[in-house]
């Protein structure tokens, strides 16, 4: 069984060496380690070569979540091919050891790992977090997906690893897509009847505290998708999934007495919602009006 690591990179001068390292340090080691780097200035590339890994450039406009990903995906030669961000810190040494540790069943084509908040987090990004990643492990398949709603498609390519002969066979990543490329190809791999995992204990540091403005546009995106990717993802469940995280959430810092950080909660909640009715608003339009090209 072999391994493959890729990381997508973007000036990431002053992360990339100790990402690396701690992959180095890993029991178990990869076989490659691939950094996707998009024209960084401030030496990105060579730091990683430094370090042992291959580089693949591309130009810094070219890139695109699914595009990307898919080109390095075919450089690779690794059974099971795994993605990192740039600005993950990996828990502990066992990170690869568990993340494949779901493998054994065959039926398995994709785990994603757990992320937990930086020291730095503001505490709702904690709670959201502690939500999204709980510390119980779990597996996956179709039958379930009515019931899970939205968390059925709960791939992360944060922390991800694919076994490379599902992911052929279900044709990889689309090209040209914005974000949220590991949600539709959970859906996918859902479909050709392979089952998705979680593995708690494959753990990564991972979190932002996101002003309003970036929350509102990173919604903005995520809805658009979500609506151009609506019959594949089928999300009826999606907002009843959110209302049951902010109730959650919300209950847990008021019993805490943090009620400044609900207020914040409440108003990072509001952005997210409005962006992400705002993207679907200008994705529904744009559907109108190929429709009504079409009709002529």
């Amino acid at each position: 069984m072999s391994v493959s690591v890729i990381i997508p990179t973007l000036e990431a001068g002053k992360q990339i060496v100790p990402l690396l390292k701690s992959i180095e340090s890993q029991t178990r080691k990869p076989d490659e380690v691939w950094v996707v780097d998009s024209s960084s200035a401030d030496g990105t590339a060579e730091l990683a070569r430094q370090c042992g890994a291959k580089v693949l450039g591309i130009a810094r406009e070219q890139f695109d979540h699914g595009g990307t990903r898919d080109l390095a995906f075919r450089h690779t030669t690794g059974d099971f091919v795994l993605f990192l961000t740039q600005d993950v810190l990996l828990d502990d040494e066992r990170y690869i050891e568990c993340l494949l540790a779901p493998f054994d069943d065959m039926r398995v084509a994709a785990v994603s790992g757990r992320q937990v908040a930086r020291e730095d987090a503001r505490l709702y990004v904690k709670a959201v977090q502690e939500y999204r990643y709980p510390e119980w492990s779990r597996i996956w398949s179709a039958e379930e997906r009515q019931t899970l709603g939205i968390l059925a498609f709960h791939l992360s390519d944060v922390c991800s690893a694919y076994r490379r002969t599902a992911y052929e066979e279900v044709g990889g990543f689309q090209h040209g897509l914005l974000t949220n490329e590991d949600m539709l190809i959970a859906a996918a791999l859902l479909k050709a009847g392979y089952r998705l995992g979680y593995c708690a204990e494959a753990k990564v540091r991972h979190s932002h505290n996101l002003t309003l403005r970036q929350e509102y546009r990173r919604n903005w995106l995520v809805g658009q998708f979500l609506q151009r990717y609506n019959e594949e993802l089928g999300l009826a469940g999606e907002l009843g999934e959110g209302m049951r995280m902010v109730r959650e959430i919300a209950v847990k810092l008021l019993r805490k007495g943090h009620l400044l950080e609900c207020a914040a909660f409440g108003a990072d909640c509001a952005a997210r919602f409005l962006g992400n009715r705002a993207g679907r608003r200008l994705e529904r339009k744009r559907e109108a009006i190929n429709s009504a090209d079409q009709g002529l």
